[in-house]
């Protein structure tokens, strides 16, 4: 995953510079594709889009009933013309090299978008034909729209003729990613992000195809989101307008769905949670000695409940993250009454900390959600921890090989490679980071569910220096469509140190 979280007390949400360096290969004779495809053959001829460019269905068990694909479709018109305006004049060009449009096939009547789901698709796109058009086809509706990405990566303007090209047809790709979870974080809690710019962020994780955007949406700072359980919770928001509604959450699920992104939704139990007991101060073991939660307080507990019985019916994503990391306990033994609950349960802080993160786990199973925790659960737990937990990396390297012997999954997101904040790291490190490094034996790497990215490993480069040119491209690319990715020659969310072209900055 790659993220902004520093010691849990940083945002990030300007977030494209790395999502562009996860996964690549070096460029095939100059072809400009990113993430690079499982596989690829191409030829030497040139086609044009048709004036009615236009997509077809015919043969597709999906029946778009919710618009997904067409969507999609009118997305990929988008970006395709948002560079230039498309002004030439048709009538003077051979009608044989003309791509009258897009057929898509579906296979699956499904459009339900969770962990694990199909997400391959191959794309062919003739030389020739009367008429020619483009073909996809995919197992899913999710799978076609990483199709249609693709899509849009072969298509150029051409300034002679003003009209859009794609160029060294004929084209087969087959292609599907090397993980089931590729993610993004943003936290809306040190930094309240507004709705567009969620959307923004969502629309470039589509483009390069990722999938999770891991919503870190409260913490110790803020509490911004409506709890319909206990609407109080918001009173721990910045302010009364830097808030999410419930109706606002479901509209970031549902516009991320329809571009094939999950949601996964975390709340930081039970440290992380000082702005929950603006609303509702029993909820802190004292006013004077404010998190983690308070461990005696039943009350604590029935409010997780409702937390989460609340997001069940808006985040539909398989799992739920229920955070555990840093927790100092040290309020829990200089307050009276919580140092008491633990002495008549004969209990330490330790394993006090342990019966929380194991109870809130039992409720997020209670409302069908199998859980995500922070790694330091199990560097204190190990095994005790539920067996459907994924534990998720973030300290450092070695954690990996070692949930994953102990039989359990794992999403790596080290910070020493993958953290946003982190301006010393150069895109290189960014990009040669391996989530399974040292772990070779093949049943325990399916264990290791994230994240480096889409492309298979042995098609990815071992050397950067053979992606720069391709990730410039694809870099320019984005700029093009509205996203301010940075450039490659500096550290960190660089910009631009001098004028230049943007292929070569």
């Amino acid at each position: 995953m790659l993220q902004g979280k520093m010691k849990r007390g940083f945002c990030v949400s300007f977030v494209v510079w790395v999502v562009v360096v996860a996964a690549g290969f070096a460029s095939v004779d100059g072809l400009n594709v990113w993430p690079m495809p499982e596989s690829v053959s191409k030829g030497l001829s040139s086609l044009y889009l048709s004036k009615g460019f236009r997509l077809l269905t015919e043969g597709s068990e999906y029946r778009d009933e919710s618009g997904i694909l067409k969507d999609g479709f009118l997305r990929l018109l988008d970006v395709v013309e948002s560079a230039h305006v498309v002004d030439g004049n048709w009538t003077g060009y051979d009608s044989l090299a003309a791509l009258e449009g897009l057929h898509v096939v579906v296979f699956s009547p499904s459009d339900e978008l969770q962990y694990g789901i199909d997400e391959s698709y191959k794309l062919s796109i003739p030389a020739t034909g009367n008429p020619i058009y483009a073909h996809l086809e995919a197992q899913t509706v999710y799978g076609a729209l990483h199709g249609l990405q693709t899509f849009s990566q072969l298509c150029h303007f051409n300034f002679e003729t003003r009209i859009i090209e794609v160029h060294k047809a004929p084209w087969v790709i087959k292609d599907q990613p090397r993980f089931s979870y590729r993610g993004l974080l943003i936290d809306t809690s040190r930094h309240y992000q507004p709705l567009p710019m969620i959307k923004n962020v969502i629309d470039a994780m589509a483009y390069t195809k990722l999938n999770v955007l891991h919503w870190h949406i409260v913490d110790s700072q803020s509490f911004p989101l409506e709890i319909p359980s206990f609407p109080k919770l918001w009173n721990g928001a910045y302010s009364p307008s830097e808030r999410y509604t419930m109706d606002d959450a479901v509209e970031v699920v549902q516009y991320a769905q329809r571009r094939g992104v999950n949601v996964l939704a975390e709340i930081d139990v039970p440290g992380h949670a000082r702005s929950w007991g603006i609303g509702y101060p029993s909820l802190w073991p004292s006013s004077n000695c404010r998190q983690p939660l308070d461990v005696s307080n039943e009350f604590t507990f029935k409010v997780i409940d409702g937390i989460l019985s609340d997001f069940s019916k808006v985040f539909k994503f398989k799992f739920v993250h229920l955070g555990g990391d840093e927790v100092n306990t040290s309020c829990w033994t200089v307050t009276p009454h919580v140092k008491n609950w633990l002495k008549k349960q004969g209990l330490n802080e330790s394993e006090a900390y342990e019966y929380f993160v194991l109870r809130a786990q039992k409720i997020a199973l209670s409302h069908g959600y199998e859980m995500v925790n922070w790694e330091e659960t199990f560097n204190d737990f190990g095994n005790k921890l539920n067996p459907k937990t994924v534990v998720h990396n973030w300290l450092g390297g070695g954690v990996a090989q070692r949930v994953v012997a102990a039989g359990l999954r794992c999403i790596v997101s080290n910070q020493d490679q993958w953290y946003l904040h982190y301006m010393e790291t150069t895109w290189p490190q960014f990009y040669m980071n391996e989530p399974l490094t040292n772990i070779t034996n093949p049943k325990q790497q399916e264990l290791v569910i994230g994240e480096r990215l889409w492309t298979p490993f042995d098609k990815l480069a071992k050397d950067p220096n053979l992606v720069a040119g391709r990730l410039a491209h694809f870099r320019c690319l984005l700029n093009q469509r509205g996203v301010a990715a940075a450039p490659l020659f500096g550290n960190g969310r660089a910009v631009p140190n001098y004028p230049g072209s943007c292929y070569k900055q």
